[in-house]
C-alpha cells in the first residue's frame, strides 16, 4: 500500500469540543495526520464502499454507553449502534483491520454475543494493565511491554472476552482491557490521548456521570504524574499492519 494510504475514524461524540480534540489526538498519534478522515456516526452514514476506500478503520469514544435502558437511547445513539456494530460485523467478514476504542469495544462484545455490565465501573485514572502472553505474538499488541499504564475511566465494561475473542491485556479493575478477534481489536482503555488530553477530556464530561465533579483536581494531578506511553504504540503499529495487508 502506498504512503497515502487513508483509514478512517468513526467518531460517536456529539459534542463538539471533545470529538475535535479526540480526532487530533488519533492524528497525531496515528502518525497519519491529514491521512485520517473523519465520520461522525451519529449524524452520518457509513459510505457503501467504504471496505474499499479506506485500508482501516478506528472507532473513537463516546458519552454513549451499550448498556443504557433501550428506551432512553437518542436517535443519534442507535444510528451510532447500528453503524458502528454493521461496521464491525462487516470487518470480521472482510478480514478488514478494525480498531475499536472505549465505547466501541461495547458494541463489538455484544455483536460476538458477550456481555456488558457494569459491575466494574472505573474511575478516570492511569491505571496498571498487563498484557497477555497472546500479545507478545499478535502483530499489533506485540508493541506492548507486560505492565504498562493505560488511560481508562468509563461506566460499563465486559466481565470476560467474548466468544472467539483473545485477550491480549487486562487490569485489576475491569478484567477485559485489550482483545482481538479476527482483524479487529478491541480495546476498553484509550490509546489515542496523552496525559493532558485525557485531562481535557475529563474536564469536558465532568458532569456526566464518571465521578463527582469535585474531584476533578485530584484525578488530573494523578494523571498528569502518570508516565503513560505504551498504548499510543498501538496506533502507528496498527495503521502499519492496516497497511500491509491492503498492499
Amino acid at each position: 500500500m502506498p504512503s497515502d494510504a487513508r483509514l478512517l475514524l468513526l467518531q460517536a461524540r456529539p459534542e463538539a469540543v471533545p470529538r475535535a480534540q479526540e480526532a487530533a489526538s488519533f492524528r497525531t498519534a496515528t502518525g497519519l495526520g491529514a491521512r485520517l478522515d473523519v465520520l461522525r456516526v451519529d449524524v452520518e452514514p457509513l459510505p457503501p464502499d467504504a471496505l474499499e476506500r479506506w485500508a482501516g478503520f478506528l472507532v473513537g469514544g463516546s458519552p454513549f454507553n451499550v448498556s443504557d435502558p433501550e428506551g432512553g437511547k437518542s436517535e443519534g445513539q442507535r444510528r451510532a449502534e447500528s453503524t458502528l456494530t454493521g461496521l464491525a460485523a462487516a470487518a470480521l467478514e472482510a478480514g478488514k483491520p478494525a480498531f475499536f476504542t472505549c465505547y466501541g469495544i461495547g458494541l463489538v462484545t455484544r455483536l460476538l454475543g458477550g456481555t456488558i455490565d457494569r459491575a466494574h465501573p472505573e474511575r478516570p485514572t492511569a491505571q496498571v494493565t498487563r498484557s497477555t502472553a497472546a500479545a507478545a505474538v499478535d502483530p499489533v499488541a506485540e508493541v506492548l511491554p507486560e505492565t504498562f499504564l493505560a488511560l481508562t475511566g468509563h461506566k460499563e465494561s465486559a466481565p470476560e472476552p467474548p466468544p472467539g475473542a483473545e485477550l491480549l491485556a487486562t487490569n485489576d479493575v475491569s478484567p477485559v482491557q485489550l482483545y482481538r478477534v479476527g482483524e479487529v481489536l478491541a480495546s476498553q482503555f484509550h490509546p489515542e490521548p496523552t496525559t493532558e488530553e485525557f485531562v481535557a477530556r475529563a474536564t469536558a464530561y465532568q458532569a456526566y456521570g464518571y465521578f463527582p465533579p469535585e474531584e476533578l483536581e485530584a484525578i488530573a494531578a494523578a494523571v498528569r504524574g502518570a508516565a503513560v506511553t505504551a498504548p499510543r504504540l498501538l496506533l502507528p503499529r496498527f495503521v502499519a499492519h492496516a497497511e500491509s495487508l491492503a498492499a
